[in-house]
């Protein structure tokens, strides 16, 4: 089905690879229009409790294919085929809050928790959508830029939202007016990532998931993330009487029993899938 990305599952892990390491998994239009349908599929899986995001070879991402660029600049559109275009159109209708409706805000709203596992350079447009991710894990050999202001180009793909929420806004200002390039110990040390790993971060990435699968409830997981993204755009007395209606409805499911249950008895939780 894919032609620019990788798409595997294996419960409880979605994997998606970037997959044209000839180009350092230069973005195309078809690989943004393959990767949020990938994203949406592993919403959409039962087996799945959380996706992988990572690039294929030595690269996350180098970010817009800048041969792309020149050939649409120059057609003055952006050619879809059939099978684009119907891919289009199966990422459409998903039941969204218009916060999260436009280009990379959609990962936000993803029921399930997406993590980028970022093996290599990560440039432009990907650093927004990893910065789009609610977890950053980093290879040692991670490298981040923002690229633009070096093309002429603004805070692109909500980089001007996400980043002074992750950096505060001396910090994401410092990133983007400089494109100044930052390696994985530095964008820990910023909050531009999460974890450094020394080794395989995909697989350090699945761990995570795994873990989370087997401990935590998929709908209490689910459920948080959309707290903690709507309330950072909402006033504390609306976040807190959300909250309070929330949990009234958490302590009617049958995962508050068994969280419960579980802890009594001293075993393990048999969680349902979201709710």
């Amino acid at each position: 089905m894919y032609e620019e990305i990788l798409y595997e599952v294996s419960d409880p892990v979605a994997i998606i690879t970037f997959n044209r390491p000839e180009r350092l998994n230069a973005l195309t239009g078809r690989t943004q229009v393959e990767l949020k349908h990938a994203m949406i599929q592993a919403e959409a899986d039962e087996r799945v409790v959380g996706i992988v995001l990572t690039g294929a070879g030595r690269a996350f991402s180098a970010g817009a294919d800048m041969q792309t660029l020149s050939a649409i600049s120059k057609a003055g559109k952006i050619e879809r085929d059939d099978g684009l275009a119907q891919m289009e159109s199966e990422s459409r209708g998903r039941d969204v809050a218009p916060e999260f409706a436009v280009t990379w805000s959609f990962i936000p709203s993803l029921k399930k928790p997406v993590i980028a596992a970022v093996n290599g350079p990560c440039a432009g447009m990907s650093t927004a959508i990893a910065a789009m991710c609610d977890i950053r894990f980093a290879s040692d050999k991670a490298l981040f830029t923002t690229s633009f202001s070096q093309r002429g180009l603004i805070a692109e793909h909500g980089l001007s939202w996400i980043l002074p929420r992750l950096l505060g806004p001396s910090r994401a200002l410092d990133l983007l007016w400089s494109a100044r390039k930052v390696d994985a110990e530095e964008a820990l040390q910023l909050g531009l990532v999460d974890r450094v790993v020394d080794g395989d971060v995909v697989q350090e990435a699945r761990k995570y998931i795994e873990d989370l699968a087997q401990t935590c409830s998929p709908t209490s997981i689910m459920t948080m993330k959309r707290q903690v993204y709507l309330h950072m755009m909402r006033p504390l007395n609306e976040a807190m009487d959300e909250s309070n209606r929330l949990m009234a409805e958490s302590l009617a499911r049958t995962d508050f029993k068994e969280g419960v249950a579980s802890f009594m008895e001293k075993r393990p939780p048999s969680f349902g899938r979201i709710q």
